[in-house]
């Protein structure tokens, strides 16, 4: 029997109604004759809501417990789906992320995948169920629970879909799949109807909200389309795979907030014990500046729920300096050497002041203040993604 599994997003669960909507669509999938697997997030803006009543309390909330109540929000989406669908008929079951069998690292808040083991989902889809699993969570290898960081409901999906060999995964949102810029800043940003592996592992990588980064390659690695779909507008979508038709030039612009940069002095030895405190950051994908004392990090704060007990904790190592105020503009696609340049001008043009400059695979990426990143954004989008006059 093929599976399918489908991921339904925050938007897509968050009230009693769209849950039954979106139960409908699930028992239309099974009635095809598909096992069906069903990752869903926290209903709504829950785990915001959750995060912000943590803080409430701490304003560097203790990551352990964090992951222990925001892993509550999946817990009551998963139930309450696996309850519709009972009720139209369809035989369900609901697995927490330990249940479903996704084994993580140890890192709190951000842990990574490091095996799934799905011997009780394909138990439950041998019985003809559809199998509920809460989106974002794990357990670690010392029996914590664990979340997965920023979009990682998507990385439950893929994860599991790579371990179950589905025939394809579905991500349903609120959107109808990737844009060339987020459509919220740029109102005039291009549908992107077919994208390689590649090309969103770098939009990914870039900052994209679409698709966690990390679930892109578990995709990848198993060779798993991806269908990027609106939950409650059927019509477009971006699919996502191996024979997708390469772009030969920049496809689309991504901006990331609140980059801090990292200096990090001293002997190899002194630099090693410093950097083990950004173990578990989000350290943004950087060809970092080696010289013969400095090491250079950027760190997406973002993403970072402690962020002021971990600023103190690396300003307390001798030899770090902390630098925040940032932001991080990506033009994705076509060869990023040839690109600086026109970055560079772009931006310079439109008076944006950019900090630094670099390139990482197939795209180039600007440092601006984080006053400018949308500016930043809406200049290069209209001169280079729009504007096919744009030097390659």
């Amino acid at each position: 029997m093929s599976v399918i599994v489908q991921k339904y997003g925050g938007s897509s669960v968050a009230d009693v109604e769209k849950i039954g909507l979106v139960a409908d669509r699930i028992c239309a999938t099974r009635d095809e004759g598909f096992g069906v697997v069903v990752v869903v997030s926290a209903m709504g803006k829950t785990t915001d809501e959750l995060l912000g009543l943590a803080r409430s309390i701490d304003p560097n909330p203790p990551r352990r417990e964090l992951d222990l109540l925001l892993s509550t929000g999946e817990r009551v989406s998963m139930t309450l789906l696996s309850m519709a669908l009972q009720r139209r008929g369809c035989d369900a079951i609901s697995f927490t992320g330990s249940q479903s069998g996704i084994l993580t690292n140890d890192w709190h808040f951000d842990a990574k995948i490091l095996e799934v083991r799905p011997v009780r989902v394909l138990d439950e889809l041998a019985r003809g169920r559809v199998v509920i699993v809460a989106g974002y969570q794990g357990m670690s290898y010392k029996r914590e629970v664990t979340t997965l960081g920023r979009g990682g409901s998507d990385t439950t999906a893929l994860a599991m879909a790579a371990a179950l060999d589905a025939e394809r995964a579905e991500i349903y949102s609120d959107v109808d799949g990737v844009y060339s810029a987020d459509p919220r800043v740029v109102p005039a940003a291009r549908h992107l109807g077919e994208l390689t592996y590649g090309e969103m592992q770098s939009m990914s990588d870039a900052g994209a909200k679409v698709l966690h980064a990390p679930a892109v390659e578990f995709a990848r690695g198993k060779d798993i389309p991806v269908h990027c779909r609106a939950t409650f507008a059927p019509g477009r979508e971006t699919r996502i795979s191996r024979q997708a038709l390469a772009h030969r030039r920049p496809f689309a612009v991504v901006g990331q907030p609140a980059i801090a940069r990292l200096w990090v002095a001293g002997s190899d030895r002194e630099r090693r014990i410093a950097l083990q405190a950004t173990r578990a950051l989000s350290v943004v994908p950087y060809a970092e500046t080696r010289g013969e004392e400095v090491t250079e990090l950027r760190i997406a704060t973002a993403h970072v729920p402690d962020w002021g007990r971990t600023r103190d904790t690396l300003m307390a190592h001798p030899g770090i300096t902390l630098e925040e105020g940032a932001a991080r503009v990506t033009l994705v696609g076509g060869s990023a050497e040839v690109h600086r340049a026109t970055l560079r001008a772009v931006l310079a043009e439109a008076g944006v002041n950019v900090l630094d400059v670099d390139t990482h695979g197939e795209r180039v990426s600007a440092l601006v203040a984080a006053t400018q990143q949308d500016d930043a954004v809406r200049a290069l989008h209209a001169r280079v993604i729009l504007d096919p006059d744009t030097d390659d």
